[in-house]
């Protein structure tokens, strides 16, 4: 079983502060299992947005995990990056959206392997 979204949504926003890092919610999704898309602005009018891994790379012995993929092999336009979770969000109303900051671009997300 794989943990809820608003909890891992408060884990993820808790190590981003634990390292200097802000984060806020920008959207709520649906509490149980919404979608969490998480941008990370670079704080230069670009960022990097980071989408859901589908769900075939998930491994059977370890289900409880979120992997995250990079929507853009590089950082967009901010006004790119907001495009996307505008579609995101009308295709599923359920979907969280976390920004945080940070001119590094760290992201603190565990990647899927592609």
């Amino acid at each position: 079983m794989r943990l809820k979204s608003n909890i891992w949504v408060a884990a993820y926003l808790r190590r981003c502060q634990t390292e200097g890092v802000f984060g806020a919610v920008r959207r709520r999704g649906a509490e149980e299992a919404g979608a969490v898309f998480v941008k990370v602005s670079l704080l230069d009018g670009n960022a990097m947005l980071y989408a859901p891994a589908p769900q075939t790379v998930y491994d059977d012995g370890r289900p409880v995990d979120r992997f995250f993929v990079p929507v853009a092999p590089r950082a967009l336009p901010e006004h790119t990056i907001e495009e996307r979770l505008s579609k995101e969000i009308r295709f599923d109303p359920d979907a969280w959206i976390v920004e945080t900051e940070d001119r590094a671009g760290r992201h603190f997300l565990e990647l899927a392997k592609t």
